[in-house]
């Protein structure tokens, strides 16, 4: 089972396999400090699509599309497939930073592994 979580929760042992799908590090916390099994970067939303979206909502319809666009690349599609793969047998935890719970692109990850 694929799940999203902010990076700033207390880890849970339901969590599983814990990916930090952020391209930059989380403010405020140190790297000893958070609980994660890898940070594939090839997955996480490029440079410029992250600051065009900004985190605005009213972005959220465009920036899903284009970052659904990016993830079609061949080292995005291999790391999806492989957690695809991991999630079949336990749980995959998607870790991000973002405030907004709902309008983030772990919420976009998670449909797109969903799907595979």
């Amino acid at each position: 089972m694929i799940k999203i979580k902010r990076v700033y929760e207390k880890p849970s042992r339901d969590d599983g396999y814990r990916v930090l799908v952020d391209r930059l590090w989380p403010r405020g916390i140190k790297k000893e400090d958070l609980k994660f099994s890898e940070w594939p970067k090839e997955i996480c939303p490029s440079t410029e699509l992250r600051k065009e979206f900004g985190h605005k909502p009213e972005k959220f319809g465009e920036f899903r599309t284009e970052y659904k666009k990016e993830l079609k690349s061949t080292a995005a599609h291999d790391k999806l497939a492989e957690l695809a793969e991991r999630a079949q047998d336990g749980n995959v935890t998607l870790l991000y930073a973002a405030r907004d719970e709902k309008t983030n692109h772990a919420v976009v990850l998670k449909e797109v592994l969903d799907k595979l």
